[in-house]
């Protein structure tokens, strides 16, 4: 696109003003995560935009991590971004940034809207703080530190640097406007005592800055030209731009806010995201269930699904729900084009072939894709004994072969690049339950048409039961049974999906399927998308996502 045509969104347009006007000359966005948590798909909408902005522009987009609380901060966190972040396909110029490299410029200016009498330190406590702070609908109250000498202040401030003040004694606070309609300008925290050790200053520190202070200064300092985040923050632009205007900052960064991304049937709050990790409501950030990067990427969701998805929706100023249903539509898109085809059984039952040699072995092949000669050829060993599906057998004769095109009593189907067979009679064990078909195939059969007089009901997918997989596949549907499961009464807890995983052990796939690899995805026939389980040491597929939507969103 050139900056000539119409943007397709509002930020493009100030882009394109800003270069035009020759305000900007390279246009420098950033992704700023705090690493308290995992990133999920709502972030992986401001990735697209903010990478995909600066690759549009030719610019530049930092990976910054805003970790100025190290209560709720940790490297195991960090280093999940980074990888993430690497996953989707995106990469970044610069080296990693981070707020606490900057921690000691942060800081000078602290001292420097002291000595302008626009900070002072405050000695109310949380509460009393909340007080004087006021209401949405009422005007706030001056703390009676407001006055307090610059000299008197800056000391105070080294005092709380250097570990000399306990926790929760004073704070340092910008001071703006008690009587404000924003609530963010009634003098607001610019720094806290926490005699906390942060995981990339150590002990160096025992005082850190608020979010609100650090953000701009640090856009700021690497030369951010579009500071673009969700709507939440746009109560907190004002506050962004008295500290850019009151400090002497080497450039003048400007904030937009676009709607965040909002997914029906989940979840996005880090908060709530922790508690189901913490509660082991599920195995933890990268559970197949959660909408986390890292869950997704395990579960066989692939990045170019998600970027399709998230390049697909509206860069708007306003929040919107979107339906589960639409995200789904692009990870079956991409898989419906790109998975390999493979045959597994999920509930085995044993058919002997009584007309094929006990010692015979015949190699069938299969395309590995029916529309991608790149993806190859699948080689399927065919022995006496193979394994269908139980659902695909019924001793029903009398079932319409509209109603039932699979496999029954006295009649024949088709076997997936194989043999048209018929089942003859049964076996039964001790319990009366079906242990074994008797059948036999109809020679000359293997990619011909059926002879005349036979007429197979369908076609099914089975396995050689000698020359077979074992493994273990876990069916995940959606974590949660109620489309916004934390609006309401109760708790969001209260609506997570009792059949969100159902593990089928004793499943039988393909043979080529046992070398198969975590980040290989495949459509099993008739069963959906599967990819295999990156944290198992054994043969373990999870299912990434049916072949049909099953909801009624």
């Amino acid at each position: 696109m050139t900056h000539s045509q119409k943007p397709n969104n509002f930020i493009q347009q100030v882009i394109n003003s800003d270069i035009e006007s020759g305000d900007v000359s390279q246009v420098i966005t950033r992704f700023p995560p705090e690493p308290n948590g995992y990133l999920h798909i709502g972030h992986a909408k401001s990735i697209c935009v903010n990478f995909g902005l600066a690759e549009q522009y030719d610019g530049v987009c930092n990976l910054r991590f805003d970790d100025t609380n190290p209560e709720k901060e940790d490297q195991e966190y960090v280093d999940a971004i980074i990888e993430d972040v690497r996953w989707l396909g995106f990469n970044w110029q610069n080296d990693v940034c981070y707020a606490s490299d900057y921690f000691d410029q942060l800081y000078s200016w602290a001292q420097f809207l002291i000595t302008q009498n626009k900070a002072y330190i405050c000695e109310l406590n949380a509460e009393q703080m909340r007080e004087y702070r006021g209401t949405l609908t009422q005007g706030g109250v001056n703390s009676p530190f407001r006055e307090r000498p610059a000299a008197e202040s800056l000391a105070l401030l080294e005092q709380m640097k250097n570990g000399e003040i306990d926790e929760g004694r004073m704070t340092l606070r910008a001071k703006i406007d008690m009587a404000s309609a924003n609530i963010n300008l009634r003098d607001p925290v610019m720094y806290r005592i926490k005699k906390m050790a942060h995981q990339r200053t150590g002990d160096r520190w025992n005082i850190y800055p608020s979010y609100d202070f650090a953000h701009g200064q640090e856009d700021a300092i690497e030369g951010v030209t579009h500071s673009i985040c969700t709507l939440e923050f746009a109560a907190n632009r004002p506050l962004y731009e008295w500290f850019v205007a009151n400090l002497p900052l080497p450039s003048k960064p400007r904030q937009y806010e676009f709607g965040r991304l909002n997914l029906n049937y989940t979840v996005t709050s880090k908060r709530k995201l922790k508690q189901l990790v913490d509660e082991k409501h599920v195995e933890g950030w990268d559970d197949p269930r959660m909408p986390t990067i890292s869950g997704l990427r395990r579960r066989g969701v692939s990045a170019q699904s998600i970027r399709d998805f998230c390049n697909s929706l509206a860069v708007a100023k306003t929040d919107g729900v979107v339906d589960m249903a639409q995200f789904e539509h692009f990870i079956r898109d991409d898989l419906n084009n790109n998975a390999r085809r493979a045959m597994c059984v999920l509930d085995p039952l044993l058919v002997t072939l009584t007309n094929y040699g006990a010692d015979k072995t015949e190699q069938f092949t299969a395309p590995g894709h029916p529309n991608r000669d790149d993806l190859g050829e699948r080689r399927l060993p065919f022995t006496h004994q193979v394994y269908i599906d139980r659902n695909d057998f019924s001793e029903d004769s009398s079932l319409s072969r509209k109603k039932f095109k699979r496999l029954v009593i006295g009649d024949y189907v088709r076997l997936r690049s194989a043999y048209i067979i018929r089942a003859d009679q049964v076996k039964r064990d001790a319990s009366g339950e079906i242990s074994e078909i008797i059948g036999s195939i109809v020679p000359d059969t293997v990619g011909q048409d059926a002879p005349e007089g036979i007429r197979p009901r369908g076609v099914i997918h089975w396995v050689s039961a000698s020359s077979s997989a074992d493994c273990t596949v876990k069916m995940y549907d959606r974590l949660f049974n109620k489309a916004a499961p934390d609006a309401g009464e109760g708790s969001f807890l209260d609506h997570i999906n009792p059949e969100s995983l159902r593990i089928i052990k004793g499943c039988k796939a393909e043979i080529g399927l046992a070398s198969a690899c975590a980040g290989e995805h495949y459509q099993f026939e008739r069963e959906g998308y599967f990819t295999p389980d990156s944290k198992s040491s054994e043969l373990v597929f999870n299912c990434t996502i049916g072949l049909r939507d099953n909801w009624n969103s």
